[in-house]
């Protein structure tokens, strides 16, 4: 399985050779394809999906383009930990906030939500038990988008 951060340098070679417009460089593939991702740049998203110890940036993979859904949102991470605690669900990020979401929602992720990875990290994507473990779940949510 390719990783996170190879994916989506795949994915920008790929819209680099799909380009018509010779000023294109690789370096502005990488950010719109980080963009995509809800990520500002390509290296707020490299940072975030390798784990980096200065990632302050979630991107927005975790909560994409979803019907209505009911899920608890938070900006302060102590309430949401709080919430996840309580509720024995899953603290998501997206690029600054947090959300605790179901099982249902985690599914809807292509994800499975009995991921050994998931315990790994103590069901909190934002403050990881184990960064490798979340880095493996990016990878599987990456996996999972299509190319197009």
């Amino acid at each position: 399985m390719t990783n996170a951060l190879r994916e989506l340098k795949i994915r920008a070679e790929i819209l680099h050779k799909q380009s018509t417009e010779p000023s294109v460089r690789l370096r502005d593939c990488l950010n719109q394809v980080a963009r995509n991702w809800g990520f500002s740049s390509f290296l707020t998203a490299r940072a975030m999906l390798t784990g980096a110890a200065d990632a302050s940036e979630f991107g927005a993979l975790l909560y994409p383009k979803h019907g209505p859904t009911l899920n608890a949102w938070y900006a302060d991470y102590a309430k949401a930990k709080e919430d996840r605690e309580k509720s024995q669900g899953y603290l998501l990020a997206w690029k600054k906030n947090f959300i605790v979401v179901g099982r249902n929602f985690i599914e809807s992720l292509g994800l499975d939500p009995d991921d050994p990875d998931w315990a790994a990290i103590g069901y909190d994507w934002a403050v990881p038990r184990n960064v490798s473990a979340r880095t493996r779940l990016y990878t599987k949510l990456v996996a999972a988008l299509p190319r197009s």
